[in-house]
């Protein structure tokens, strides 16, 4: 009986120890450094640890014993869920670390800049060469329909979407939708303008937040310099105030369109269309660019100021004016060199 009982005993230590040792070995196999893993790794939907698995070994990506990765399958199910997406993987990762990365969803991500100033055909152009973007922008003319048409947000007789999408740096995950991140900038600006509007001065001579849109909009070609904007907001508004015209070139070459050469001429100035403000009263019908958050606090909340001209000094600032003497006076000095 004795006999018996340390026989069993002994099949059992030896039994525990083939386990500690199956167990560790298992451990060392999948956590031992990879040094032919990809750089990049894509997980489609249907993907399963174990076929992929299979795959990289295949393919000599992976230095690992599919006889012990069945074993460690076995016992770690609940670890092979995949989830989709590009993956990027640091050098010399192990295994373990890979399919961790890959359950938890650690995907790469990228990101596109989409600048204020520019105008939405410029970005529609620019995100349409994205390559890791799913390209479903389908065609430009439509983009109004899908993107601002019934939202209440935007809404205008012209079908534009100029100046209705945020300018910003926005994230995205490979093979998102194109149209989704164009609406991800739509909604932001929608929710930052609507705030801002009601912080608006209670005096600026806009009827709604599409016309600070367009507002915002020419500001933002008027100048690059942070300190200048509420000042050119404020001359805006003062000549609004006094019904006199805004006379704003960004507007005048915003309506001749990609006909314009970058030489405005006294013919641009005389032509009208329904965006040149030397011709027409008030704002122009849409917003002529895409405006930053910066422009559209100057135009919500413009300075307080007698100034109703500037000109420009040729070094990206201006001079402001609140005569047509001093205005002349000005143009003299800084655009035909006279004293």
């Amino acid at each position: 009986m004795k006999k018996a009982a340390a026989v069993i005993l002994l099949l059992l230590l030896v039994g525990s120890a083939t386990l500690v040792f199956v167990y560790y070995k298992i451990e060392a196999e999948m956590h031992k450094p990879q040094g032919n893993l990809p750089a990049q790794l894509y997980v489609d939907r249907g993907d399963s640890a174990i076929g992929l698995t299979y795959k990289l070994i295949n393919e000599k990506q992976l230095q690992l014993d599919v006889n012990w990765f069945k074993i460690w399958s076995r016992l770690n199910a609940e670890k092979l869920a995949l989830k989709t997406g590009l993956y990027e993987i640091e050098p010399q990762s192990s295994y373990y670390q890979l399919l961790k990365k890959i359950q938890t969803g650690n995907t790469k991500k990228f990101t596109v800049t989409l600048i204020e100033g520019l105008r939405v055909k410029d970005w529609f152009a620019q995100i349409s060469q994205i390559d890791y973007l799913e390209q479903d922008l389908g065609d430009f003319e439509q983009l109004y329909e899908r993107l601002i048409e019934g939202s209440g947000f935007c809404e205008n007789e012209h079908r534009s979407v100029e100046g209705c999408l945020l300018a910003d740096t926005y994230q995205f995950e490979y093979q998102s939708s194109a149209f989704e991140l164009l609406l991800r900038a739509r909604n932001m600006m929608q929710n930052y303008v609507d705030d801002q509007w009601q912080q608006r001065f209670v005096d600026v001579p806009l009827a709604n937040t599409y016309e600070a849109l367009i507002m915002a909009s020419i500001i933002e070609k008027e100048t690059a310099v942070a300190a200048e904007r509420d000042v050119i907001a404020g001359v805006f508004a003062n000549r609004l105030h006094d019904g006199m015209r805004l006379q704003t070139d960004p507007t005048v070459i915003y309506g001749i369109g990609d006909a314009f050469d970058g030489n405005i001429t006294r013919k641009h100035l005389r032509t009208l269309t329904p965006y040149n403000t030397y011709r027409i009263d008030g704002l122009p019908i849409t917003p002529i660019a895409m405006p930053s958050r910066a422009s559209i606090d100057a135009a919500l909340r413009p300075a307080s100021t007698d100034y109703v001209y500037f000109v420009s000094k040729g070094d990206g600032r201006h001079q402001f004016s609140e005569t047509l003497e001093q205005h002349n006076k000005a143009v003299r000095k800084y655009q035909l060199g006279l004293d």
